[in-house]
């Protein structure tokens, strides 16, 4: 599935989650599930925002939320964090990477293919202290 021609302005919306976290130092697995919603700002950044809740088995869930940019560069898009730091550059089907201190986040954005308009994000975590990945599905939320 080719999927680099998505840019983030492609994927305006509200949208439905599902997280799965496997978190292989702590041999546990958590969910996470909610709402997505990515708004052109003003300023011609893409506002992407994420409500949910957090479950680990055994435990009470969490609410969880964060608040993340693509901001136009040049030619390309970048992700940065609520704060402006750099995330990882928009690259739809290519591997990106977020060095962060002693972790190394790997990165993968699938786009949607023609006709299906779900998308995914996978991530793997690696570090002396980390050993996880997070798969995100994304899915159009629905009208009505």
């Amino acid at each position: 599935m080719s999927t680099t021609s998505t840019a983030p302005t492609d994927l305006l919306g509200e949208w439905l989650f599902t997280r799965r976290i496997d978190d292989r130092a702590a041999t546990r697995r958590g969910t996470v599930a909610g709402r997505m919603r990515l708004l052109l700002e003003p300023d011609g950044r893409v506002r992407w925002d994420e409500q949910g809740s957090l479950t680990w088995p055994g435990e009470a869930p969490l609410p969880v939320s964060r608040t993340l940019y693509a901001v136009p560069r040049d030619d390309a898009w970048m992700v940065t964090f609520d704060d402006g730091r750099d995330f990882h550059p928009w690259r739809p089907g290519e591997v990106v990477e977020h060095p962060c201190g002693p972790d190394l986040y790997r990165g993968l954005v699938h786009g949607p293919a023609a006709g299906n308009r779900g998308w995914s994000v996978m991530w793997e975590c690696t570090s002396p202290a980390k050993d996880y990945s997070m798969t995100t599905l994304v899915r159009p939320q629905p009208v009505g």
